[in-house]
């Protein structure tokens, strides 16, 4: 069974209490993440990241944001919050921005790679458009899903990932989302409410 580790958008200002777009309790799942990480290393299990790249100009970015299609601003390019967390941090990784390859090109680009960063300014991974040839060119059995929030990001990549057809194996230790309400806690309660 091929597994690919996906991880979603463990930067500082998700996950740390002093962050610009906090997740409440976020950095209580920073043990279970490093060892997420560090089985995944081990087991040379690629290890692909999503992270915000905000500038101010972003769409989605507000002064007067509604947390849902809207948030205050938080990772913004170059800046300490838009890192992530030590428990994630990725020693080598392919960084794949919003300019698109050709999807050809992908599968050679990524090949032997363990680490992939998918750059984005929306909270779809799927709004970059070199995600698709990404999941195509490593075409898991099983997609491994932690980060945060889960009622934004999380929700947003598993849902994306069904629709694909592909099998999601959501870890909900590894996660938290900013309204606990709306955070769905497994990948069967996404499915079914497609």
């Amino acid at each position: 069974m091929t597994r690919v580790l996906w991880d979603v958008d463990t930067q500082r200002d998700f996950m740390l209490p002093e962050g610009k777009l906090y997740v409440p309790g976020a950095e209580e799942t920073a043990p279970a993440m490093a060892r997420l990480v560090a089985a995944a290393r081990e087991a040379g299990i690629v290890h692909v990241a999503s992270a915000d790249d905000h500038e101010l100009t972003d769409p989605e970015i507000s002064d007067d944001p509604d947390l849902r299609n809207t948030f205050p601003p938080h990772c913004l390019r170059g800046t300490p919050g838009a890192q992530k967390i030590p428990e994630t941090e990725q020693s080598d990784p392919l960084p794949l921005s919003l300019v698109p390859f050709p999807p050809g090109l992908v599968p050679d680009l990524i090949a032997g790679r363990r680490e992939l960063l998918l750059l984005k300014k929306n909270f779809d991974v799927f709004t970059n458009p070199n995600t698709q040839a990404v999941l195509e060119a490593l075409d898991p059995d099983e997609i491994v899903v932690f980060g945060v929030a889960t009622d934004v990001c999380d929700d947003a990549a598993i849902r994306g990932f069904l629709r694909r057809g592909r099998k999601v194996r959501f870890v909900e230790d590894a996660a938290r989302g900013l309204d606990e309400d709306r955070a769905f806690t497994t990948a069967d309660e996404v499915l079914s409410s497609l």
